[in-house]
């Protein structure tokens, strides 16, 4: 079993910064994780993700050159650092986890993952 615990959203004006973190609480560092966001009637979508393994990191368009994400193996923990906000960023953001796969190939997809954070709330005034 892996439990997820996010942290650090909030409400930030537009152009302002967040980071969020998200630690794991498992024997190991998960393969794969990643974060999500859902907005009130809309989808979950794939925001950016990371394998641990490799460091290799992949984001969404939408937030290319404005997210980054981020880990810490040594504390099983994952960032996202957000820069630059605007308002249609705002959502709830999930962490989520596959322990011992690779995300089913695409880690930007939420069938890859098998753990799910309970989520922070980024709001962004417009």
């Amino acid at each position: 079993q892996v439990q997820l615990v996010e942290s650090g959203g909030g409400s930030v004006q537009a152009g302002g910064s967040l980071r969020l973190s998200c630690v794991a609480s498992a024997y190991r560092q998960p393969n794969c994780m990643g974060w999500f966001r859902q907005a009130p009637g809309k989808e979950r979508e794939g925001v950016a993700a990371i394998y641990s393994g490799t460091g290799a990191s992949y984001y969404v368009d939408s937030v290319k050159g404005r997210f980054t994400v981020s880990q810490d193996n040594g504390k099983n923990t994952v960032y996202l650092q957000m820069n630059s906000l605007k308002p249609e960023d705002t959502a709830m953001y999930y962490c989520a986890a596959d322990l011992w796969g690779l995300c089913s190939g695409n880690p930007l997809l939420t069938r890859g993952y098998s753990y799910w954070g309970q989520g922070t709330q980024v709001t962004v005034p417009s």
